[in-house]
Formats: C-alpha cells, structure tokens, sequence
C-alpha cells in the first residue's frame, strides 16, 4: 500500500503524504504474487527486493535457471511462428491498446516505479510518457518501416529487385533497473511489431515494473508466451539468453556490454548495446544563463542522476562561470528531496546501497585529492536509507574516479573555459559518447558544434528531454557508449533480417543465340549507355 492510502496499486486521489520511515508499508501481496507468476523459473530460489525509500522488503523474485531460459525460448519460438503471421493491423491495434492503458493505469505504474526505483514520481512519469509514445510510433509508422520496397536493378525493364524485412525470431533483451518499466518495454515493443517473440531479463531489483508491462501487454491481446520473463544473475541467466536468442538488446555497463558483444559475435547474431556514458554540457558565452542552469538541474539530478544521458561534467564559458554557478547552487539549494509519492518533489533516492558506496566513494575520492564539494557531498539517511544530496564539484582533475568513471548518481564536476575548441576538446575527452549538451542562443551555431561532438544524442538548450522523447531520432552511442540504436527505424530495422528477391522476365545471361564473347560486347555496351544516362 501506498502511505496514507488504504487500496494497492491502482488507488487514486489527493497526493499522498510522505513516507514514514519508522511505519510498516507494503505492496497489495496479492498484486506481487500476480506479478512475480509471470517468471519462468522453476529451481524455488528466490532474491529479496527491497524499497528504496525505507529498505522494506518488497517481494522474492523468483531465480531462473539455464534450463529455465532454454524452456523460455523454447515456448516464444512456437508462438513467434504465429505471432509472425498475425496481420500489421493486429499487431499495430495491441500497440494502440497499450498506449492507452498505460495512460490510463499511470497511478499504478508510477506507484510501483518509485516503489522499487526510489526515484521523484516527476521523473517516473518519464517512463510513463515514453512507453506511450513508443507505442504510438511504432503502431502509426511500422507498416510503412516494414513494407518490402522497390530497389534499383542492373537492368531496367528487363530485372526487377525488392527488398523484404523479415522477423529475427525470438529477441533476447536485457534491461536495466534505473529505467525499470520503459527500458523493460520499449526495447520489446518494435521486436513485436515487426513479428519477433522476446524473452527478457529485467533487473531483478525493479522486476515488478517490467512485469506489470507484461501483464498490460497480455490485457491488450498479445497471445500467450510470445513473450516470455527470465529472472537472475547476469552471469547465468543473462549469458544463457544470449546463448540462444536470435538477436540481443541490451543495456547496462560497458563491461558486461563487451562481454555480450563477444558472446553474440561468437555466434554471429547482431547485438546492439546502449552502455555507458560521462555526459559533458557546454554553456556557450552567449547562453541565456537563468534557462541554463535550470536546464542543469535537470540534466545532472533527474531521477537521481541514475540515468545514462545524465549529465556529469559541465563545462561552462568564463564570461558567465560566476554567474551561472550562483544561479545553478540558488536552484539546487531551493531542490526538494523526499521519500513520498509527490510531483513537488525535485529528487528520489538511489536504487541500492552498492550505487549510495559508489557515489560516496567518488566523492570522498575527488576530495582527498584536492577538489571542493561546493553544494552538497553527503548522504541523507535522514530522509531515507539511499538518499544522497545532489553535488558539484570544482577542481576536479585526471587522476580522480569521478573524472574518468561514470558515477552514475547525483553528482556533477565544473570547469571553466575560455576557448570554444577547448571545450570541444574536453567534451570528447574520455573514451564514452553517450549524450552531451550545448546552450546557445545561436541554435544554428550549436548545431555546428554538436557535429564536432563524439556522443550518440546533443541536445541543443536541453539536456536530454529532447532527445529522448522524439522516438523518430535514433538513440545510441559512439565509442564505449554502445553499438546501434534504439528509437525511429534503425530502433525497428535492427529487429529485422533482409532479404532481396530479383525477377526476370526473359533469360539474361547469356541471352539466347549469343557467343559469350558477344554477349560480353553487348552487356559492356549497355553499362557505358548506363553511365551516360547518369543511372546508379
């Protein structure tokens, strides 16, 4: 149950109070045992989960097993038979239902987020609104993405060539826990579309979001075991997926990224991996400096700063540092941490005691070697057990942690600059490119820079919003930060194998009556016309 609130998941009315950490909460156990029946898992082992908010325990994630997966795969493949003959209308039709009933069910959704994320209910709502608009893009443009087209053959008139897209098979993802409910579904959305099954591996920590997705999808007519759920360790459970799926989505570290790249090689399938990122913002001399350190806020501290677009490093012009960083410090400070179900609260806490050591070791880290906390540095158990304030630091250099590694948390290090290409330097420094940011009140001009910057995604003043919630863009990364993408046709097209059917309607080669020599002549002759007409 939700503090102050008598119904499971699904009550609505008036924001509910804050949490009282010393109080006894739960989830309707009835909504969790429903939930957790959808695991594949047969061994009778389970993983404790936990709330972040107050460290109650919040259900026992059934462990899959080896067998488990390859019994998974096993029942997606018969059904993905089926599932690949279904009509688009069908398949676009569940994507439309999904669309609506996410909408529609969002205070259960968001309730069961922030439950096991930890994260502002502000920012769960991101995950609320992209899984919607996933739906609806792919439902509105698959057909079109999908149709088999014409392309341009080696004899006009005579040959006629059409490419078609046909499913993968069965679509292995692996989704994180930072983004538990639409990393879990949106990857699975255009796999479905274009007649794939999926087997998926959620984050045991945030599995409840991903399968009360399931439980959507299943409400709005997707058959039975076209996709299936695995729970466990990513060294076995994770490794079996990719053993045997078709095609691998993935998204997590840069090392366990390697490793599945390595595993999907060895078995020549295609992969594509969103991983890691240490995410720069340049504030140009001619900012609109109030707009880009409310901007800021945003970028660095969004669901904790547990986010792969967010923002770590700020790079901001001399002409304006003291400025902005009076303004950035004044917003941060005015920042309101809370364990509730609130949208007036700006930041929720980490999802796990392992990322509260990790920002705290950064930390105390770049302070022992000289940089200085100016806002925030410690954690919050006052507030709840993960809670950590949102941070800057300043004199932040190579040789640090939080200089060359991903923090993954609420904290961020600033620079000065003087000169523009040595912003653009800094900004490609490092081995990740995830996504950056500029802020320029000359659009145009930052658009120029943007091409000079190694990441995936530049948003242009904003940190990541843009970006991330136009699913027409591709989102990926360059270098450490990944290999393909999600989102737009490439997010559709990489679920799909191509396949060229060529026609002739009379016999080309060589043509009848004709000595090869001549046919030779004859051929060289209508390439050289080819050429003139200026014919691919």
């Amino acid at each position: 149950m939700r503090p102050g609130s008598s119904a499971g998941p699904g009550s609505a009315g008036p924001a509910d109070p804050e949490l009282d950490p010393g109080a006894t909460y739960a989830l309707d156990p009835r909504t969790v045992s429903r939930l957790l029946s959808r695991i594949r898992a047969t061994t009778g082992e389970t993983a404790t989960t936990t709330a972040p908010f107050t460290g109650q325990v919040l259900a026992q994630v059934p462990v899959s097993t080896t067998d488990d997966v390859r019994a998974a795969f096993a029942r997606a493949r018969r059904a993905q038979r089926a599932w690949a003959e279904t009509e688009m209308r069908q398949r676009t039709r569940l994507l439309l239902d999904l669309h609506d009933m996410v909408l529609d069910r969002q205070v259960e959704i968001l309730d069961l987020i922030q439950w096991e994320s930890g994260k502002a209910r502000k920012h769960a709502f991101e995950e609320v609104a992209h899984v919607a608009m996933t739906a609806r893009y792919y439902a509105f443009t698959a057909h079109r993405q999908l149709s088999d087209t014409r392309r341009l053959s080696w004899l006009p008139a005579v040959t006629s060539v059409r490419v078609n897209r046909l499913p993968k098979g069965v679509v292995g993802i692996i989704s994180p826990w930072n983004y538990p409910f639409t990393m879990a579904l949106s990857d699975g959305l255009p796999a479905l579309v274009a007649g794939n099954a999926v087997v998926s591996k959620p984050a045991s920590v945030t599995s409840l979001s991903a399968l009360f997705g399931l439980e959507l999808l299943a409400e709005a007519g997707l058959p039975d075991d076209v996709w299936q759920v695995v729970c466990g360790p990513g060294a076995t459970v994770g490794a079996a997926l990719v053993d045997i799926a078709d095609y691998v989505c993935f998204t997590g570290s840069t090392r366990t990224g390697r490793a599945v790249a390595t595993q999907a090689a060895h078995r020549l399938i295609g992969c594509s991996l969103e991983l890691g990122g240490k995410n720069p913002m340049l504030v140009l001399r001619d900012a609109a400096v109030s707009r880009a350190a409310e901007g800021a806020v945003r970028a660095c501290f969004s669901s904790a700063g547990q986010l792969c677009v967010s923002t770590e490093r700020l790079y901001v012009a001399d002409e304006i540092y003291d400025r902005f960083l009076d303004l950035f410090l004044r917003r941060i400070r005015a920042m309101r941490l809370a364990a509730d179900f609130s949208f007036a609260t700006d930041m929720g806490s980490l999802v796990s005691r392992a990322q509260l050591e990790t920002v705290t070791a950064h930390v105390d880290d770049a302070v022992a070697k000289g940089a200085t906390v100016l806002i925030g540095g410690r954690p919050r158990p006052d507030i709840g057990p993960l809670f950590y304030e949102p941070t800057v630091l300043a004199g932040v250099r190579p040789g640090m942690a939080c200089h060359r590694d991903e923090s993954f948390g609420p904290v961020v290090s600033i620079y000065r600059f003087t000169d523009e290409a040595d912003a653009i330097g800094l900004a490609n420094t490092g081995s990740y490119g995830l996504n950056a940011s500029i802020y320029s009140r000359d659009v145009a001009r930052g658009r120029r820079l943007a091409a000079r910057i190694r990441c995936g995604s530049v948003n242009i003043n904003e940190g990541y919003v843009p970006s991330f919630a136009s699913i027409d863009g591709p989102m990926g990364g360059m270098r450490e930060s990944g290999l393909g993408c999600r989102q737009g046709p490439e997010g559709l097209h990489r679920y799909t194998d191509l396949q060229t059917v060529a026609s002739s309607r009379i016999r080309v080669s060589p043509v009848a009556g004709l000595t090869d020599e001549r046919y030779a002549r004859l051929l060289t002759g209508s390439l050289r016309v080819l050429r003139r007409v200026r014919r691919p």
